[in-house]
Formats: C-alpha cells, sequence, structure tokens
C-alpha cells in the first residue's frame, strides 16, 4: 500500500496529471482502462494524496501525449514527490501547464494572506494588474493573459462553497504609487467591494505599529477539508512551498501577531475610504 503523503510537490504532480488528462477530454475510469490501471490510484495520485511511480508517470504522460516542457517539469515533480518543502523556479511571464498556486486557491478551504506592499492578484483590478505586469516588462499578450488569469481566479470567492479569505495588508500597499491615481482609486474601491461577503474579511497593519514577524515579507498559508496546510512563499525568481508542521506552526504565529497589531475591519475599511478620497 502505497503511503499518504500529499506534499507540495505531490500536490502540483497531481495538478499536472489532472490538467493532462482532461485537455484529452478522458474521465479518470476512461484512461484507467486506457493504460490498464486502476482508477482509485488515478484519482489518489491526482490528489497528491500518494505517489506514482516514476514508469507509471512516464507511461501517463505518454499516453496523455504532454509536451516534452511540461513532460520533463512532472517526471522532476515525481522523483522528489515525498520531499516535505519545495523550492520551485520560475521564469517571469511564463508558467507552466497548471498553476500550483492557482489549484491551491481552487482547492482550500481557507486561506490567510499576508502582504505588506502590494494587493494580492487575487484581488487585483485589470488597471492595477496591468501596471505591475508591464513594469515587469511582459509582452502585451503575456499581460492580457495573466490579467483574464487574475480575474478567472476569483470565482473561488463567489462559487458555491466559497474560499474563505483572510487578508492582512501592509498600510504601506495603499501609499505605493503603482499606478496612476485613478487606477489606485478603483483598485482600493474594489477592496471595499470585495469585503462584504463574509467570507472576505480585510484588515490592515499601519505602518508604525510595531515588530511582528511578517516585516520578513508576504506570505499565504492554505488550509484543506482534509489535506495538510501548506505555506505559500513567492519570490522574484521563484516560489516556496511550506509543508512541514514546524514551519506552518510558526506562520500561524506570524498571524496570530499581526492580528494583535492590525486595525479592525471597520476601522480598515475606513482607512482605504479615506485613502479613496485622497486620490480623487
Amino acid at each position: 500500500m502505497a503511503t499518504l503523503v500529499a506534499t507540495p510537490r505531490s500536490r502540483a504532480l497531481g495538478f499536472g496529471l489532472r490538467t493532462a488528462r482532461e485537455a484529452r477530454k478522458l474521465g479518470v475510469r476512461e484512461l484507467a482502462r486506457l493504460v490498464g490501471m486502476v482508477a482509485q490510484d488515478l484519482s489518489h495520485w491526482e490528489s497528491g494524496t500518494r505517489v506514482p511511480k516514476i514508469e507509471q508517470v512516464a507511461l501517463l504522460l505518454g499516453a496523455l501525449r504532454v509536451e516534452p516542457v511540461e513532460r520533463k517539469r512532472l517526471l522532476e515533480l515525481a522523483r522528489n514527490a515525498r520531499e516535505p518543502n519545495w523550492l520551485e523556479r520560475t521564469v517571469p511571464g511564463i508558467s507552466p501547464a497548471v498553476s500550483t498556486y492557482a489549484e491551491y486557491e481552487r482547492s482550500a478551504t481557507e486561506m490567510v494572506n499576508w502582504e505588506p506592499f502590494v494587493v494580492p492578484g487575487l484581488l487585483q483590478t485589470p488597471g492595477y494588474a496591468e501596471a505591475i505586469l508591464a513594469a515587469n516588462r511582459l509582452p502585451p499578450g503575456v499581460i492580457e493573459q495573466q490579467i483574464a488569469i487574475r480575474l478567472r481566479r476569483r470565482e473561488v470567492l463567489t462559487r458555491r462553497n466559497p474560499l474563505v479569505l483572510k487578508l492582512f495588508l501592509g498600510e504601506e500597499a495603499f501609499r505605493q504609487r503603482i499606478a496612476e491615481p485613478a487606477v489606485l482609486a478603483e483598485q482600493f474601491r474594489w477592496l471595499l467591494r470585495a469585503a462584504q461577503p463574509r467570507n472576505v474579511t480585510i484588515r490592515v497593519v499601519p505602518v508604525g505599529a510595531g515588530y511582528h514577524p511578517g516585516l520578513y515579507g508576504h506570505f499565504v498559508i492554505f488550509d484543506f477539508a482534509d489535506l495538510p496546510s501548506v505555506v505559500h512563499i513567492e519570490h522574484i525568481r521563484g516560489s516556496a512551498h511550506v509543508y512541514d508542521g514546524d514551519h506552518v506552526a510558526a506562520y500561524r504565529s506570524a498571524v496570530e501577531a499581526m492580528s494583535v497589531l492590525a486595525l479592525s475591519e471597520q476601522e480598515s475599511l475606513a482607512l482605504i475610504q479615506g485613502v479613496i478620497t485622497e486620490l480623487e
């Protein structure tokens, strides 16, 4: 019997296998019959709770006619799937066939997001996102694609069982002149609207509030209904996925520290409204 894992790598492997299968419009049972495997095993592999052998992954990728670059990525994930933490290297503007981060959002029940300097992608307006992406000198076509992806990701907040989002924003996120005043005002008005549903809370951590571990940088904690939690930390040329229990506990402690220093929800929304007034 294979060991239950659900590490960040095994889940990313599962996301990739499922995406490849769906691209060929095959059901799990149909693919299982095609390759001579057990459908239940395929389901476990796609959820990341178990890890297939390299030969099994290669057989699946061949049957699904996966492109060489994605094939190489998934085989590498399979070789190291049981390692608890993961530093994922990425190239700006070029994403793998499936976004691990977006899949975390899609499959999580709750998400705690600390952003000290910018509005996170899940809540970015097209104008705000375009300003950031253009500053990274991405081609226009890539910018349009990334904006469309951001807008589609919002569906997790309005679906039947919506993702619970607890967002902590540094006050400096409202002082950065990332875009023109009109674009910033539109972005912050959208934040006010986004905070209306009960599943979204926004709290601002004021400048000068005092020391807290979040001063070291942004992070996201993803909680799932039946899988271990994952902490995601994004860097300029890569992302870290932390799965080890002690590490996750340390980030939860950081959230508790920020909760003490942050403005209340009502005070935070009032601050945002004040910034909008200044911009207008």
